[in-house]
């Protein structure tokens, strides 16, 4: 199912109009188009069922987002079913894959999922109201699509107990007004100064919300690996336990 084509006034067409009106121009018909701003205002929470193809294995996996940062992900292998990462709002947690023990995550990491806690369930969602800021820096060809390209620029994140700037690059398909890639600088560890990479792609419709269900993610020109996304579920009842850090 393709997305319905929102008209937008050619940009920057008419000298009067400002490069935030502009990117604000954008963002409204990004949300127009996916189903509009109140109802995705509206959103308590989004559990995808996905896959992953791990050398020829396909690899259940479910990932769950809160309102309030709460966010979960993990996977079925060889018939034990592993958390990769879980944030409960306080508490940030994985499964160690060498003794298949839960472990908390460092300060740092906790941190700053902290600080990512109103990025749900889009993060230019009243970006303003968040402290973002928005800038539309140009234009670009991305999967052979010509794209809209709009910097973010989010809460500080900590790297080695010092803040850093925050910042994504977004490409807007200029038809249809979605995100089709992401890219964001990498700050710390062996990847350092590497740029990820996420590519979004057949946007399908869910309760009349539209949403990608395929999203690779890698490192830029190096390649990804690809979720396949099988089923969205909106509102869905989850157990919180589910969240929390195993006391046993």
């Amino acid at each position: 199912m393709k997305l319905k084509i929102a008209t937008l006034v050619t940009l920057l067409a008419l000298g009067g109009i400002s490069q935030a009106q502009s990117v604000d121009e954008i963002i409204n018909n990004y949300f127009e188009n996916i189903g509009g701003a109140d109802n995705f205002r509206a959103l308590k929470g989004v559990k995808m069922t996905a896959s992953v193809n791990a050398q020829g294995m396909e690899i259940p996996v479910t990932m769950i987002q809160l309102k309030g940062g709460a966010q979960l992900m993990k996977f079925e292998l060889q018939g034990k079913k592993l958390t990769q990462m879980a944030f409960d709002g306080e508490t940030a947690w994985g499964h160690n894959f060498m003794t298949m023990q839960a472990e908390k995550s460092d300060s740092i990491t906790t941190e700053n999922l902290k600080r990512q806690k109103q990025d749900f369930p889009d993060p230019f969602l009243d970006y303003k109201d968040k402290g973002y800021n928005a800038e539309l820096i140009g234009e670009d060809t991305k999967e052979g699509v010509e794209c809209f390209k709009i910097k973010l620029t989010k809460t500080p994140v900590i790297v080695d107990d010092k803040e850093e700037e925050n910042i994504s690059f977004y490409y807007f398909d200029k038809e249809n007004f979605v995100p089709i890639v992401v890219e964001s600088e990498i700050r710390s560890g062996e990847m350092k100064g590497m740029v990820s990479q996420s590519i979004f792609s057949d946007y399908d419709e869910v309760d009349g919300l539209y949403f990608p269900f395929s999203i690779t993610q890698g490192i830029k020109d190096m390649g990804g690996q690809t979720i396949k996304i099988s089923k969205i579920e909106l509102n869905p009842e989850v157990d919180m336990a589910e969240f929390e850090f195993p006391t046993e």
